[in-house]
């Protein structure tokens, strides 16, 4: 039963230590955390799940790498993963030796879950195009796929611009790390199939998986790529989430369901949870 654990906010209170040995030990096949550097204090963005305010906890946020970094230290089997990175406000060169460094240290653990987010005002002050965002993400994708294999890596885009470069230690993943792109979009699956290596969807029904899982297979078909290859790792489950509802997704096609907890503040009510969930969800 593949199953993932996705940290709840505010996300920094408790040791990513703590939460991901418990959650390994449990049975969880992965564990996920999340970005928001920033919130603005004034943002005129409506937040997509309701179409109204922001919700408070999103300016708790941790910082997702040295979260996941303190996981792997205290793991060996869990997998790593972000959910998402958002990935126009990060420079390539400092995400592609932050990855390649976790992933060898985690033995090739991590997964690239990756959007471009939804928020204008904190795109824009974290250096995103936010009209041209999947365009944006698209050419970091591609500098960081060069930056991975090449030993000496260059890129000349719109966004990206550099020389012949070392950038070592390489991935211990080869090529490199799953690439999953998150989002709903009608033309995401498009966009996996050019340059990703698996959709991340939030807030899908089983039938839209199945759906996706078919369109996933042609489209790989299409461009000479193994359907195989090509992922559906449904993203942010409720917490009351049921076994059943995770057997729908896995029978519709996904390869993995994670589940939202509920924020604790303390290890010993964080530990009694996931206990609970991994009985209810995994044994």
């Amino acid at each position: 039963m593949s199953v993932g654990l996705v940290v709840p906010l505010p996300a920094y209170t408790l040791d990513p230590a703590f939460i991901a040995k418990k959650a390994e030990d449990l049975g969880f096949d992965s564990i996920w955390y999340h970005e928001h550097p920033i919130l603005p204090v004034h943002s005129e963005s409506p937040f997509p799940a309701t179409g109204g305010e922001i919700p408070w906890t999103y300016g708790h946020f941790s910082e997702p790498y040295i979260s996941l970094a303190m996981a792997s230290a205290v793991t060996t089997k869990i997998k790593l993963a972000t959910g998402i990175t958002l990935i126009t406000e990060r420079n390539p060169l400092i995400l592609a030796k932050m990855i390649a460094v976790l992933d060898q240290h985690s033995k090739g653990r991590f997964i690239f879950g990756i959007g471009t987010g939804w928020n204008r005002e904190e795109t824009t002050m974290m250096g995103g195009d936010f009209d041209h965002r999947w365009t944006q993400a698209r050419e970091a994708v591609a500098a960081l796929k060069e930056l991975w294999t090449k030993d000496e890596a260059e890129f000349h885009g719109r966004y990206y611009d550099f020389p012949p470069v070392y950038c070592y230690p390489k991935p211990a993943q080869k090529p490199h790390p799953p690439i999953l792109l998150g989002g709903n979009a009608a033309n995401v699956l498009q966009r996996v199939a050019r340059f990703g290596d698996g959709w991340l969807p939030t807030r899908a029904t089983p039938s839209q998986i199945e759906e996706g899982r078919k369109i996933l297979d042609t489209l790989a078909a299409e461009r000479g790529r193994d359907p195989a290859s090509l992922t559906i790792s449904v993203f942010g489950q409720p917490p009351e989430t049921t076994r059943a509802q995770i057997d729908s997704y896995l029978s519709a096609g996904a390869e993995r369901v994670s589940v939202w907890a509920t924020h604790c503040d303390t290890e010993k009510e964080m530990g009694d949870q996931l206990e609970k969930m991994a009985e209810d969800l995994i044994r």
